[in-house]
């Protein structure tokens, strides 16, 4: 891909995007294993959270070798942009197991269409495809992990 101006904020957006989401799912994540009451899956909620936190770093590492800074104030209108998560926390409160389990879903299939569309977008270039495609493949096994528990 030639860089240009143009093209390299299509990828900072995209990627921007992308670490939107993780925040959430690292938020959402974070808060299920404080409310699920199951000790295993307390402890799989909070590697989920941890591996989401390596995946923003990751994002931001190519943010920053595009030769722009990253925002890590969550501000902007990239912050509100998918809230699933946050929306979320509301069945967490109850400690429902279900509930949550469910919240959890909803917000990694949410992650997932998200980084889907990024790779569809082809705004990336081949190393940000093969990291945000290994983080995705990551994700998908999660979601997959979440399903088996619930039932």
């Amino acid at each position: 891909m030639i860089h240009t101006d143009e093209t390299t904020q299509e990828a900072v957006k995209t990627l921007e995007g992308l670490i939107s989401i993780l925040e959430d799912g690292k938020l959402g994540y974070t808060n299920a294993a404080e409310h699920v009451e199951n000790p295993a899956m307390k402890t799989d909620f909070l590697e989920y959270a941890r591996e989401r936190a390596l995946f923003i770093v990751e994002l931001q590492d190519e943010i920053n070798k595009l030769g722009k800074s990253t925002d890590t104030s969550g501000g902007g209108p990239l912050g509100a942009l998918h809230r699933t998560w946050i929306d979320i926390k509301s069945s967490f409160t109850g400690g429902d197991t279900e509930a949550i389990i469910n919240a959890c879903v909803t917000g990694e299939e949410a992650a997932i269409e998200k980084y889907k569309s990024a790779l569809d977008n082809n705004h990336l270039e081949h190393s940000q495809v093969f990291i945000v495609s290994k983080q995705l493949n990551s994700i998908q096994n999660a979601l997959s992990q979440i399903k088996m528990k619930a039932n």
